[in-house]
C-alpha cells in the first residue's frame, strides 16, 4: 500500500484503502465519478450542486423517497441518431443511466426541496430542518 501526502495535513491512508473494488460496487464508483457534487451550507439550507455535463434539463430526475433524496439522469443514444452520425471508432463520452442518493431525514416532503439545472449542475437547496408542522386545532362533532 502507498501513503500518499494529502493537503499537509497528514496521510491520506483511508483513502487508498477504500479505493479497492471490494469496498465499492462498480456502478457506485461509475456514479459518483460522473455525478460529482458540492454540497454547502447557507442559511437555513443545505446546497448541493452536483455536476451533470452534457445531459439536458429533461434527462435528469431527483425524488424523495424514506427520508434518501435520489438523482437520476439517463442519456441514451437514439437509433437515428447513430444513422446520422455515423460509425463510432472510439467513444469515451457517458451513454446510460446514472444515480446517486442522499440521505436528507425522513420529515422533509418534496415540496420542500427546490431544484434548478443550468449549464450542466443541478443545484438543490435542501432545508436543514423540516419545516415544522402547524398545530391544527380539533374539529369536534357538535353533541345535540
Amino acid at each position: 500500500m502507498m501513503l500518499t501526502r494529502k493537503n499537509n495535513y497528514g496521510y491520506d491512508l483511508f483513502d487508498e484503502i477504500f479505493k479497492d473494488p471490494f469496498f465499492a460496487s462498480p456502478s457506485s464508483q461509475r456514479d459518483s465519478s460522473l455525478m460529482k457534487t458540492d454540497i454547502r451550507e447557507k442559511d437555513n439550507y443545505y446546497i448541493l450542486d452536483i455536476e451533470l455535463p452534457g445531459f439536458n434539463k429533461e434527462d435528469v430526475r431527483a425524488e424523495l423517497k424514506d427520508g434518501y433524496l435520489t438523482i437520476t439522469a439517463e442519456r441514451i443514444d437514439k437509433p437515428e441518431d447513430q444513422e446520422m452520425k455515423g460509425k463510432y471508432l472510439r467513444r469515451e463520452r457517458f451513454i446510460g443511466t446514472c444515480k446517486r442518493s442522499f440521505f436528507v431525514g425522513e420529515d422533509l416532503r418534496q415540496e420542500d426541496i427546490r431544484a434548478t439545472f443550468r449549464d450542466g449542475v443541478l443545484m438543490l437547496a435542501v432545508p436543514k430542518e423540516a419545516p415544522k408542522k402547524e398545530d391544527v386545532k380539533p374539529v369536534y362533532i357538535p353533541i345535540e
